[in-house]
């Protein structure tokens, strides 16, 4: 083996100098440019998690219903009946911002691939999207491109796009955000996993060729971004969702036949992360002959064929005597199907090419001894509470426009509308509610699911912010009957090496722990996006909860719009009235100052298991949580989703007007009942908090001063932003 490496080198690949002696301890000698390569791809934040491992370490993950929790592709959770939900959410920020169309596109490829990898059909897609300033000069082309690119991934595989959020704040100038989720159904006794068995094993290439997009894609994702970021578009993989679609029914159709060992897709770090990953879970060596491996480009090196993070692309292991029926089954849908090594005993990784050793590294420092950190961390000095009384009165009916008119709380239907969300015939909710809600059986079970986060309460105070995340997507969950069972996240933050992100890391987990274990909510899998930050200047701390609840039969499910004139509104939760860090206080009074609302986790857990008891129960027509913008958008919220309006009860005395309607207390819910006492009187007994603040009917809202303002016009402001904004060219 030859040609040696340098410092240099390996500092150009994202190793530290420390990090360099260490290879060489491991091999002995310096290593050649292959296996330099592999260990910076490896070792690379993306795909080691070595500043992130001993935090979430501390988050829970387990419960009775967990079948499978972070480690693998995607978590599994039983859903009853012999059926499992598979599911996960992932980062294609520093792609998605350099190329949108294709780096959302191959980010919702990616997510699909780890689903079916564990034998799951997909069902459901969602995302979360974050923009920078509407008045920056990239702001509109990235949305437009990212918006093209999901839809045209998701709608060619046909898998519906459900759900999501988008937020707007200029910390995302330079670094845009793009996290997508994938749901998938199985057999809860038919799950495939990554580990490989049985030396003497084939190893298996299948899918698409292998080409030279995507090199140093996850070292790319590893590191801050600077005056040349568009230099680095070749590191952008391309996406063919119609190859996905093909995949996608071979691997299901070897899984169904039995012939899958392990399987793996090739994700970040393509070839080297699939069999360094497999081996190294089985305890076993691998030996692949590059030169079997299907190339679309000529003279591919070894170093580009290992790290080229090509599209649609799996590593499988199967047993010799299925070769055969593999084959043709893969030759059926049209796809690569070559068999590129076998498994070992070694516990080595062994590259041939050319007729030569191009690599050979021990595994297990590749894999389970990859360097951790317990990154220096400063803890941000907490926002001081805000007394609601202290900011001055403005017309709460023109303040209402301008928050529902923003960009954050404008309506989304200029991006859904993009998505089908219809195909596969099983949809129940669509976008635009609390959550979606799709049909997984014919029973007519179901599954609600949500993305949420509220990054400019983790910058106000980590730990509140990040328990507020968990509670707000419970809550969702919640808000349409369906009990909360799991969560994966997509943790977004800056430079770890900084203190100040590493402090907003370490709180931000802290809180999410602390939520996820009052709620019996626990964490099964994720992505940690570190080094969202260009010319040092990092995005808002954003942690993105992807929450999946179940519904016993679709036909119990309800949404947020009102239902019925003369039905009584009934606010579950007590109002204290803060406005620190609230969208009020940003759009109304023009300062993010303030500590975020606490979040009660007892509060939380008690009133929405009350809340989903009185569902199933059929006393609640329509549910909507509390969250941006408070009670008075909430309401604005249902009364434009089922066209009819209402009537407020007088306020309490105890509070201004501006705490009570936009104040973001946590742990609340909207109702709407025809027994409103009969609801009263069951949360008295419950010792939730509970009372009437309004009656539905009408075309309007009307204050309890006698100010009404027609539903006509909220939507009017509330519908209006994208599709002005978009259409400005």
């Amino acid at each position: 083996m030859t040609g040696e490496t340098t410092l240099d080198l390996a500092l150009a690949h994202g190793l530290s100098a420390e990090e360099f002696a260490r290879v060489e301890r491991i091999l002995g000698r310096r290593p050649n440019l292959v296996e330099l390569g592999i260990f910076a791809a490896m070792w690379s934040e993306h795909c080691s998690y070595k500043s992130s491992k001993v935090w979430l370490k501390t988050l829970p993950t387990s419960d009775p219903r967990v079948i499978c929790g972070p480690g693998e592709n995607a978590g599994v959770v039983d859903i009853g009946d012999g059926d499992a939900v598979v599911f996960k959410m992932e980062s294609h920020n520093h792609p998605s911002f350099i190329e949108p169309f294709q780096g959302a596109a191959t980010g919702v490829g990616g997510i699909l691939r780890d689903v079916f990898t564990m034998g799951a059909r997909p069902v459901a897609l969602l995302d979360s999207l974050r923009f920078g300033s509407p008045e920056h000069p990239k702001t509109r082309y990235l949305l437009g491109q990212v918006v093209a690119g999901i839809g045209f991934y998701g709608n060619c595989v046909g898998v519906p796009t459900l759900g999501g959020e988008c937020g707007f704040d200029p910390a995302y100038n330079g670094n845009i955000l793009v996290n997508a989720m994938c749901v998938g159904i199985a057999r809860a006794d038919r799950i495939f996993y990554s580990k490989a068995s049985g030396a003497g094993n084939l190893v298996v290439y299948l899918g698409a060729k292998t080409g030279r997009d995507g090199i140093h894609g996850a070292t790319m994702a590893s590191a801050e971004f600077g005056a040349d970021a568009g230099e680095q578009r070749p590191a952008v993989q391309v996406g063919d969702p119609f190859t996905e679609k093909l995949l996608l029914e071979a691997c299901l159709e070897l899984m169904e036949k039995g012939a899958v060992i392990a399987i793996q897709d090739m994700g970040a770090a393509g070839l080297t992360s699939s069999a360094v990953e497999m081996a190294g879970k089985g305890g076993l060596g691998i030996e692949l002959d590059l030169d079997r491996v299907p190339v679309r480009e000529t003279q591919m090196s070894a170093y580009e064929i290992m790290l080229s993070e090509s599209q649609e692309r799996m590593l499988m292991i199967l047993s010799p005597e299925r070769e055969g029926e593999a084959r043709r089954i893969l030759e059926k849908w049209e796809l690569d199907f070559a068999v590129i090594g076998e498994l070992t005993e070694s516990g080595r990784l062994v590259l041939r090419f050319g007729g030569q050793v191009a690599g050979d590294i021990p595994i297990a420092p590749l894999s389970s001894e990859a360097p951790q950190y317990r990154r220096p961390l400063r803890r941000r000095e907490r926002e001081p509470e805000i007394a609601a009384s202290a900011l001055p009165e403005q017309d709460p009916l023109a303040s209402l426009i301008s928050l529902l008119g923003s960009p954050d709380l404008a309506a989304k239907r200029w991006i859904w509308e993009q998505y089908d969300h219809l195909v596969q015939g099983n949809t129940v909710g669509r976008p635009g509610g609390d959550a979606a809600v799709i049909r997984v059986s014919p029973s007519g079970k179901s599954l609600a699911l949500a993305t949420d986060s509220t990054p400019r309460y983790c910058r106000a105070d980590p730990l509140r912010g990040g328990a507020q995340a968990v509670a707000e997507s419970w809550r969702n969950l919640s808000s349409v009957g369906a009990l909360p069972l799991a969560l994966t996240d997509c943790l977004n933050f800056g430079n770890p090496e900084k203190p100040e992100v590493m402090g907003e890391f370490a709180g931000v987990v802290e809180g999410m722990a602390e939520a996820c274990r009052a709620l019996d909510y626990p964490v099964v899998s994720g992505n940690v996006s570190f080094y969202n930050e260009t010319k040092g200047e990092a995005i808002l701390p954003t942690p993105v909860i992807g929450g999946v609840g179940l519904i016993a039969d679709a036909r119990t499910a309800i949404d947020l719009a009102l239902k019925r004139d003369g039905d009584a509104l009934l606010l579950i939760g007590e109002t204290k009235g803060h406005l620190g860090a609230s969208l009020y206080r940003r759009l109304i009074e023009g300062s993010a100052a303030g500590a975020p609302p606490p979040v009660d986790l007892a509060a939380e857990r008690g009133n929405g298991e009350f809340v989903r008891a009185e569902i199933a129960s059929g006393r609640v027509l329509a549910c909507h949580d509390l969250s941006d913008g408070g009670f008075l958008v909430a309401l604005a919220e249902m009364a434009m989703a089922g066209g009819r309006g209402a009537t407020l009860a007088p306020l309490p005395n105890d509070l201004s007007p501006a705490a009570t309607l936009f104040g973001e207390d946590q742990a609340r819910y909207l109702v709407e009942t025809a027994e409103p006492e009969a609801l009263i009187e069951a949360a008295a007994a419950a010792g939730i908090a509970a009372r009437r603040v309004g009656t539905v009917g009408g075309a309007a809202l009307t204050l309890e001063s006698g100010h009404a303002i027609s539903i006509s016009a909220l939507r009017a402001a509330n519908e209006s932003w994208f599709r002005n904004f978009m259409a400005q060219g």
